[in-house]
């Protein structure tokens, strides 16, 4: 008569890579992060039509300052945020503000973009004035995938924090690809480099 053991898979406890902080300390971190900018290129799906862009984002306190250069119809956008104020300049050099500017960027994108929350998930972080859905790598201590305003965001890898970083900053990773969608859009960004 054979005796068959039962056998019990016991769950392996991922330890941090060593020197990663918890996601705890890093997410606080990143969040109050006023000052970056990053270099890159965006690929836009939204419905049947789409485009491709290269993209300079500069962030100086809560004002956004977003460059999208590509065909967009004709040519290059300045949008600047800052909390509830947008404005925009389109490549003829017309000034557009509040509504007229949302009307021309989802006009030219296709959709409206997050502007307030984009500013952190391009960190990797979750907007903090919104309840949001986090998928932790409990090894690398960062978002893998972030869910927040009807909005999935995947981010596929990381690179170091960015040139000239001293400090805390030298050793964080940021994103290097992330891929945002809702309802029919979808925004992949690919970061060439982050400055800080």
């Amino acid at each position: 008569m054979a005796v068959i053991a039962g056998c019990r898979t016991v769950p392996v406890q991922q330890t941090p890579v060593t020197g990663a902080q918890p996601w705890d300390v890093v997410r606080p971190e990143l969040q109050a992060r006023n000052h970056f900018a990053l270099k890159g290129r965006v690929a836009v799906a939204a419905g049947k039509d789409g485009f491709n862009a290269t993209l300079h984002w500069t962030q100086d306190g809560s004002r956004s300052q977003v460059s999208l250069e590509g065909p967009l119809g004709a040519g290059a956008v300045q949008i600047t945020a800052d909390g509830n104020n947008l404005s925009i300049v389109n490549s003829h050099g017309d000034h557009l503000d509040s509504d007229a500017a949302r009307a021309e960027l989802v006009a030219r994108l296709g959709f409206d973009p997050p502007l307030s929350s984009l500013r952190y998930w391009i960190l990797g972080v979750p907007d903090p004035a919104t309840p949001s859905k986090e998928a932790v790598d409990p090894q690398q201590q960062r978002l893998q995938s972030l869910e927040q305003d009807g909005w999935q965001v995947d981010y596929a890898s990381y690179m170091p924090g960015g040139a000239g970083a001293v400090g805390a900053d030298a050793g964080v990773a940021l994103p290097a690809k992330m891929t945002m969608q809702r309802s029919g859009v979808r925004v992949r960004l690919v970061v060439d480099g982050w400055s800080s």
